[in-house]
């Protein structure tokens, strides 16, 4: 069994977070339209410093291998910023397990009773994690970004509380 832990993000390991985000789309990607290329400490801490904002570092077996947020909303709880950062990491069921960890702190941690996460609509790898964990898109949240010449839609998926959905 793989060992992977979330640790409260620490200002060390920014450098190694930023090596991975190589690309205006790598930051796209990671962090929607929320933070412009090049990454820089400076920007990134200030985003961080929302009351209502949780950043993870992610670890296996003691390795940094990635990165995770989570935000609470009136209504509900975003995850987000969610990053495997080395290629030979991804695909490896590492993505499901964060999320996992995501949403047993969320709905542990917040009253709210709905999680939800924004993915690019080309990001199908992503969309089947998140669905074969229990989210499912929500048809009516959709937002377009140009980046290089391009449109990107992302989409919203929602949940909600597990002992919830076992209920009804």
């Amino acid at each position: 069994m793989t060992n992977i832990l979330l640790k409260t993000f620490s200002e060390d390991d920014f450098e190694l977070l930023n090596n991975w985000i190589t690309t205006n789309e790598d930051l796209m990607q990671f962090a929607g339209s929320a933070l412009v290329f090049p990454l820089t400490k400076k920007q990134f801490f200030e985003d961080l410093k929302h009351e209502n904002r949780y950043a993870f570092s992610v670890f296996k077996n003691e390795k940094l291998i990635g990165h995770a947020q989570i935000l609470e909303k009136e209504n509900s709880f975003l995850l987000g910023r969610i990053l495997i950062g080395e290629k030979q990491n991804r695909g490896q069921g590492y993505g499901e397990i964060i999320v996992e960890k995501l949403l047993d702190f969320g709905f542990k941690k917040f009253k709210n009773k709905t999680a939800e996460l924004n993915v690019f609509d080309w990001n199908i790898s992503a969309i089947k994690c998140y669905e074969k964990i229990g989210f499912r898109i929500n048809h009516d949240l959709k937002k377009e970004v140009q980046i290089n010449n391009k449109i990107w839609t992302s989409v919203n998926m929602t949940m909600g509380k597990l002992s919830d959905l076992l209920i009804s």
